[in-house]
This record gives C-alpha cells, structure tokens and sequence, in this order.
C-alpha cells in the first residue's frame, strides 16, 4: 500500500544524500546562493529588517546576522536575514512558489552554523526544501497569486521545515512531522506587496523552518496527513481546486529546479512580473532612442495576473514602485536601466517620473503565454511620441537572467558586487568563488564572516539618522 504523501515527502528528505544530486542541480543551487548572499547582504541596511532586527533586539547566539557580525539564535539570524533577502526584491524567483532563496538560504545558513555543517550538507538541504515546495506546488495547478496567497510565505515555510530536517538529519517520521509544522505556520497576503510586509513572509517562513525542525527532533507532534487530509494544507490553499493528493511523490526522481520549476536570476530590484516589460522598453530604447520630454503615451501589454499583483498605477514610494509595471517602462526610459539608485522615495517622487507614469496605459492581455501560465502570450511597450510618430518594443516572452537566457558567470559577478557594494561589504574573487563553489566548503564559518560588512550596521544606523 503506498504510504500518505506527508510521509513520502519526509522519506524523501531523510533520504536526500550529496550524491544523489545530478551535476546541473548542485551548480544551479550554487548560482541561488551566491546571487542570494548578495542581496541578503544589500537588503541588510533596508529599513525592513532594520527595524525587525531592533524590534526581536536578538542578545547572542549560535548565528550571525549579516548587517553587522552580531550573534543570534539560528531561529532569529534566519528571520532577520530572511527579511534582508526580500527587502530588496533582488532576489531569484522561481516559476511557480515565489521567493524560494530568499527563505531557504537564511534558514540553512543560520541552522549551518549552529551545526557546523559542509557545503555539501548545505546543498543538500536546499535541494530537499525546493524539490519538496515544487512537488506540492505541481499539485496544484491554480495560480496561489489570483487566490490572494503569496507563496513565497506560504510555502516557503514548508521549504525551510524540509531543508532544515536535511540539515539535522532527521529520519523519515521527523522530517514528516517538520513539513507538518511548518505548514501550519504558512501565511503571506499578496494584498501585503509594496510594504514591509511583504519581505516579512520570507524572513518568517525562513524562522518557521528553523523552529519546526528543531521542534520535530525533539518529538512535538503534528497530523500524519498535514497536506493530503480533507481540510488539509493543499485543500486550505486552494478551495475548489483540482488538486493531486494520489500521485506518489516524484522529488528525487524529477528535479523540477532544473525542469518544470526553474529559478530565475533578476537582473532588476523590481517585482518579476516587471522584468519582461522592462527588458522590451530597454530594447525600444537601444533601437529608438526617444527623449522623455517627446512622448505623448505609453502603452504596455501584459496579462490579468500580473497586472493585478502590480497594483500600483502612481507609486509614491521605492517600496510601491518595485509592483509597478507603469515604473518599470517609465524609470526604464529616464534612467535607462532600473537599478537601486532608483527604487528611492527620492527618485520615484520626482516630477518628470510622476508625470511620464501618468501616460502609461496597461492593457490586460487575457491570451495565455502556453509555456508561463499567468503570463500573456508576450509582454511589449509602445510609444507614441507627440510628433505623431509610433515605436513599438519587442515581443518578449523570454525575460533576460530567467531560465531560458540565464546571465553569464561575469553578468552574475558584476550584480554580486553591486550588491556587497550596496550593503557596505567588500567583494571579493576569494568570497564569489567560495559561493560558486560550496560544495568544497568544509565549515560554513569562514564564509559567513566573509559576507559581514564591517561596521555595516552601525555606519547605516548613522546614516539613517541625517
């Protein structure tokens, strides 16, 4: 008889070794955690996990946040460093189940250090906590996004339950009672995008994941059956769903990291539903070069969904701007690239942006792109200039750093230090080559005291007071 799927997924990470991983899995991983610590250490200064870090006012422990090389408890290091993950909107995104890094590499990092674990165990674990999120995703073919649900928190909280059993080598039984936790912590609200909130589902789920397991090894209890039960976990998310609670468990057989659940690479701090439209405009730009002062309209095509999760028409804010698709095509032409010089209060304020946003028009493209479910068929940007003339961008369907055109080693690098830059830290050829390759790292010690700006938190703390 085959066992319940909560059991399944627990064989699944107890059993998960290092040599099960195939070549392409572990370098992927390793890209997720580079590109992760980069903008875990920029988000480290952002006022959202400045002000969780003064609130939880964390006094020693067994993990560092990485603002400044302070002590925490693993359970505190991974929820404030979560939080710095997403604060940005920096961070990679998978194809369906939101901000997976932004949770899982805080959590392993912080439950890393309390164990002293190997890159490899590291890697490992990653593996078990998105190859785990991606088996229950598949079983849900409903967009979580459309039901209100952010599944960055959602599911990220089971996520990090699995990749911390991994870490703490919990047999079959435990690590299903750690999913179980952790999936009755699962929360996020996509009502919440555009605030503090919003990285908060990261870094929570990031501390759900490092408290179930911990909880699960010393024998809390939790149902057998947390997500194949009637009014279970997938039945909670998705009412009126045709979800899948019979189809045995594929996680180790199918990698969907590297298959049906790629991560995407951002090149731009902006929600990703953005990148698409933002690398038409730049491209429209490139082949016609107009001056903002001549453009009488802008139109931007994309689909229902992302229009909707982008929800702010005249953002007032660098928080409310990265889920504005009108700011995307508009700072895309001011600025000519959106960077995080740009997602400033300073800049999305200013007069020539607020009145080109103004002129952006969204037409919501209800033709599904076959290959993105949520996606229009293509994302584009049209100008018209008040000479009467009309530009058209490019059709894009592929977005630059995705799955599809994955950025280089150097384009990798260069955001990287952009980015340790950003945060106060110093990059190094010595700290990226240690990221890209953690499967020869023997302690997690010394990397994370590469990753920790010196004075970083008291500098910005100084800073925020002018």
């Amino acid at each position: 008889m085959k066992a319940p799927l909560t059991l399944q997924l627990g064989r699944f990470i107890a059993k998960l070794r290092h040599s099960d991983l195939p070549q392409d899995v572990a370098s992927r991983i390793a890209v997720a955690f580079t590109d992760t610590a980069g903008v875990m250490v920029a988000g480290a200064v952002d006022p959202a996990s400045r002000l969780l870090r003064t609130i939880l006012a964390p006094a020693g422990g067994e993990a560092t946040l990485l603002s400044d090389g302070a002590r925490a408890s693993a359970m505190d290091a991974a929820w404030i460093n979560g939080t710095a993950a997403h604060a940005l909107d920096y961070d990679d995104s998978a194809r369906r189940g939101g901000h997976v890094s932004a949770v899982l590499v805080p959590a392993i990092l912080a439950e890393a250090q309390a164990l002293g674990a190997s890159g490899k165990q590291m890697l490992v674990a990653y593996a078990a906590g998105y190859e785990t999120l991606s088996e229950l995703i598949w079983r849900d073919p409903g967009q979580h996004h459309e039901k209100g649900w952010h599944p960055t928190g959602v599911f990220g909280a089971v996520a990090a339950a699995a990749a911390c059993a991994s870490l703490r080598g919990l047999d079959a039984e435990q690590s299903a009672m750690a999913i179980a936790i952790g999936a009755s912590q699962s929360a996020g609200l996509i009502a919440n995008v555009g605030t503090m909130t919003k990285p908060l589902h990261a870094g929570k789920a990031a501390h759900t994941g490092v408290v179930s397991a911990r909880l699960a090894q010393a024998g809390f209890t939790a149902a057998a059956d947390a997500f194949e039960h009637a009014p279970g976990f997938l039945t909670a998310f998705s009412p009126g769903s045709a979800i899948d609670v019979t189809t045995a468990v594929r996680a180790g057989e199918v990698w969907r990291l590297c298959g049906e659940n790629p991560l995407n690479v951002k090149q731009y701090p902006l929600c990703y539903y953005t990148q698409r439209t933002i690398d038409g405009t730049l491209d429209l730009m490139q082949a016609n070069p107009v001056r903002a002062a001549d453009i009488e309209r802008i139109t931007v095509n994309i689909s229902p969904r992302n229009a909707t999760i982008l929800r702010y028409a005249l953002p007032q804010t660098g928080l409310e701007a990265k889920f504005s698709v009108q700011f995307a095509a508009v700072c895309s032409i001011i600025a000519g690239r959106p960077g995080l010089a740009e997602l400033t209060d300073e800049f999305v304020g200013r007069d020539d942006v607020q009145m080109l946003m103004k002129r952006v028009s969204v037409i919501r493209d209800e033709r599904d792109d076959p290959q993105l479910p949520g996606y229009a068929i293509f994302d584009q940007t049209v100008v018209e200039l008040r000479d009467g003339r009309r530009v058209e961008g490019p059709r894009v369907n592929k977005v630059r750093g995705g799955s599809d055109l994955p950025l280089t080693r150097d384009a990798l690098r260069a955001k990287f230090d952009d980015c340790m830059r950003h945060g106060g830290g110093e990059a190094s050829d010595e700290l990226f080559d240690m990221l890209m390759s953690l499967e020869l790292l023997d302690r997690i010690d010394r990397l994370v005291a590469a990753l920790v700006p010196a004075h970083g938190f008291h500098t910005h703390q100084q800073a925020g007071k002018k």
